[in-house]
């Protein structure tokens, strides 16, 4: 094997489905923005999860919101739903684990809220409950999917937005997940704050 190739592999892979991917979901990485700004203008919050490298995506999107992205703003009202060992351990151990972020949301989440729901196939099962969980308390859903959007693209509502990757690799998919999340806080901050970083 080439090493110095597979990484140059990786590199012109990562660039094609980035470059596939920039018109597809441009204009609902914009609408997905516009309606973050508005919750967020509104005094509500935005709740974020997904697990392994999405929960680290999801745990990434809170921070950029709760502290800052490239701009001085105060900070913004934002929640991931992966970081607290405690509640996660104590909801899989006395319910299920499907059931750990749709608890958090139905305690958390209000009318108006957002979740962001971060899930490579589409078929997490806790995120979809998550997802049910939102609906039923009247939230809007942002899903960051790929492949073919599983059960998570089936079951989201007229009012919520489907970010979906164009692309099978998990690897690949997190990597434009994180080019959306970027993309998010940038029109977030320039929606709110109007300058240029």
């Amino acid at each position: 094997m080439d090493c110095i190739q597979r990484v140059k592999d990786n590199f012109a892979e990562s660039i094609r489905i980035k470059t596939d991917a920039a018109p597809r979901l441009a204009p609902d990485i914009a609408r997905a923005a516009a309606a973050m700004t508005a919750c967020l203008l509104n005094g509500n919050k935005l709740l974020s999860c997904g697990n392994g490298g999405s929960a680290a995506d999801a745990q990434h999107f809170a921070a950029e919101m709760l502290n800052r992205f490239e701009l001085e703003r105060p900070g913004l009202p934002a929640i991931a739903l992966t970081t607290d060992s405690s509640v996660l351990t104590s909801i899989a151990n006395d319910y299920q684990y499907a059931d750990v972020f749709s608890r958090q949301v139905r305690a958390l989440g209000q009318a108006g809220d957002i979740l962001l729901a971060i899930t490579t196939s589409g078929n997490s099962h806790n995120v979809i409950h998550a997802i049910e969980a939102a609906h039923d308390r009247t939230m809007k859903v942002i899903a960051l999917t790929g492949k073919d959007g599983g059960q998570t693209a089936e079951m989201l509502a007229r009012t919520d937005l489907e970010l979906r990757v164009p692309a099978d690799s998990t690897a690949r998919i997190q990597e434009v997940h994180l080019m959306i999340i970027h993309s998010l806080c940038d029109l977030i901050d320039h929606k709110l704050i109007g300058a240029e970083p």
